[in-house]
């Protein structure tokens, strides 16, 4: 009796811990699984091999092999004129241009600078830039048409202390082969002729031969007419070092009056100088004006018509009657 009481008891006690465990599982099961993960070395290869801790970080700029990107080859075509990177020249400065008419002497291309031998004598240095307007008789030109041994006129202004060129007009047909000045001297006999050129700083000699025309007013003249004082042009050719007479214009003795007529090109109130471009001949004309004789206004200005009357002294064209044509 006691024993089967002794068995009954321990298989109650083994029945409630069997279902006391199934509720425990019953309750860890509903509950949500946590999943932990392992810590992982960030740096475990380092630590595990000192070498490759010292090794550098790649560059990040780093093209792969065989790859060639097309922005690369693009800038590789880009151009840049270096011009564009110089700043903007600031604007001349305002004032009155002053007209100088010479002979180049040198051209100074690293300094842009011109020496210039002035009609009368004398020489000036004559500062230039992008700036300046170059003409080459009506055409727009460039620096690269300043030549030694070409005469130029000149409209100046002061920058400061430089003497800086607004405009320079050159003389193209000097360049050709062609001189205009007043005779000093001619020997027949030798056929010498010395002219004193109006821009030349030296007495310009030539030889004349049988075969030198020499003409007035259009019409065959005489080499007796060559006479010191007169005013004269010269077409010549440079054979080594002389210079030989094709043609021989008069254009003027001491004391003729001669009425010219069209633009003027270039006025200088200043030294009284006009430069004016006849409209008959197209050649151009430096006429010296009187303030004691001739009177003008306003209407006097570069580019204006006009008709000027103008007495040849010996050495140049002075006005004695000045006209402003209206338009």
């Amino acid at each position: 009796m006691g024993r089967f009481f002794s068995r009954g008891i321990a298989g109650t006690l083994l029945a409630g811990s069997i279902l006391g465990c199934t509720a425990n599982a019953q309750a860890v099961s509903s509950q949500p699984a946590i999943i932990s993960e392992p810590m992982v070395d960030s740096h475990p290869a380092e630590e595990s091999h000192p070498a490759l801790a010292s090794k550098p970080d790649a560059p990040a700029n780093v093209t792969p092999t065989g790859t060639a990107p097309a922005a690369v080859e693009a800038a590789a075509d880009i151009t840049v004129d270096p011009a564009s990177l110089l700043p903007d020249l600031p604007a001349l400065p305002p004032g009155k241009a002053s007209l100088l008419g010479g002979t180049i002497q040198n051209v100074d291309r690293v300094r842009d600078l011109l020496t210039v031998q002035i009609f009368g004598g004398g020489k000036t240095k004559i500062s230039f830039d992008t700036r300046t307007h170059i003409f080459a008789g009506n055409v727009l030109g460039s620096a690269p048409d300043l030549r030694i041994g070409d005469r130029v006129y000149v409209d100046t202004i002061l920058d400061g202390s430089t003497v800086f060129a607004r405009n320079i007009r050159l003389a193209t047909n000097a360049s050709g082969g062609r001189s205009q000045g007043v005779v000093e001297s001619y020997r027949a006999d030798k056929g010498e002729l010395v002219l004193r050129d109006m821009l030349s700083p030296d007495p310009v000699q030539l030889r004349l031969t049988n075969r030198t025309q020499v003409v007035k007013g259009g019409h065959p003249a005489s080499a007796s007419q060559i006479v010191p004082g007169t005013l004269v042009e010269v077409d010549f050719t440079s054979q080594k070092d002389s210079r030989y007479a094709q043609q021989v214009s008069i254009l003027a003795v001491p004391g003729t009056n001669f009425t010219f007529g069209g633009i003027v090109t270039s006025l200088d109130l200043h030294i009284g100088l006009l430069v004016l471009t006849s409209s008959s001949d197209h050649k151009t004309y430096e006429i010296y004006l009187d303030p004691s004789v001739i009177s003008f206004d306003d209407q006097l200005r570069p580019g204006a018509d006009v008709t000027t009357v103008a007495n040849f002294d010996g050495t140049r064209y002075v006005a004695r009657s000045l006209t402003v044509n209206s338009r």
